[in-house]
């Protein structure tokens, strides 16, 4: 799911006040846990959908995908259900509803309905300028182990932000991907706020865009 942040009311001093183009958004990935108050027989689950994966000399869990919702699910016989590849929350609530409604119908004893929890939203945005790595650390390095850039190890710089508690992985591009989220609604405000820190620090230039890649 893609949402464009406005930059409505905000300009660039490029000394030719030209406005910062939108950031684009997506929520790539969002990881949802359900928990029954009982077991489930994986052996009758797998007996009622053979397309379900089960391997228990490699894994634990049963993997029963949908195509829609287009997910997949963990199923552990303890009665934990680990959904993944939602594109939202709102999918990842319908795809863990769906399976435990389809293996009810299929004769799988459950009793009550499952507790869904979101466990992470994963995203990934571009900030539509280049960033000064190198630079944003050097003034943010007192952030004690909250920010880690080593260049010829990984080109990225990894930033942990307190308030939304999330850690964004940020490229020279511009471009980042943003983890640890638990609503959605905190990966936008999480790129929000690294954008105007970057701004307010001098960090992001417009003006090369392209130049670099990360």
């Amino acid at each position: 799911m893609r949402t464009l942040l406005s930059s409505a009311g905000l300009s660039l001093s490029l000394g030719v006040g030209m406005p910062r183009a939108e950031m684009a958004v997506d929520i790539v990935n969002v990881v949802a846990s359900a928990g029954l108050e009982h077991g489930i027989d994986l052996n009758a689950l797998v007996e009622a959908f053979p397309t379900a994966e089960y391997r228990p000399e490699q894994f634990p869990g049963v993997i029963f995908r949908l195509k829609s919702p287009k997910t997949a699910t963990l199923i552990f016989g303890s009665g934990k259900m680990v959904c993944t590849g939602a594109r939202s929350e709102k999918e990842a609530r319908q795809a863990l509803l769906k399976v435990v409604r389809r293996l009810k119908e299929a004769g799988i004893v459950i009793m009550g309905g499952p507790e869904i929890k979101i466990q992470n939203v994963v995203a990934s945005a571009n900030l539509t300028g280049w960033i000064d790595l190198m630079g944003l650390y050097e003034i943010e390095k007192g952030m004690r182990g909250r920010i880690l850039y080593e260049p010829e190890q990984f080109p990225g710089l990894i930033y942990r932000m307190e308030d939304p508690k999330v850690v964004i992985l940020l490229f020279a591009s511009g471009k980042l991907v943003c983890t640890g989220a638990r609503k959605e609604e905190e990966v936008y405000v999480a790129v929000e706020r690294l954008h105007k820190r970057l701004e307010e620090l001098e960090q992001i230039h417009y003006e090369k865009v392209g130049i670099r890649e990360g």
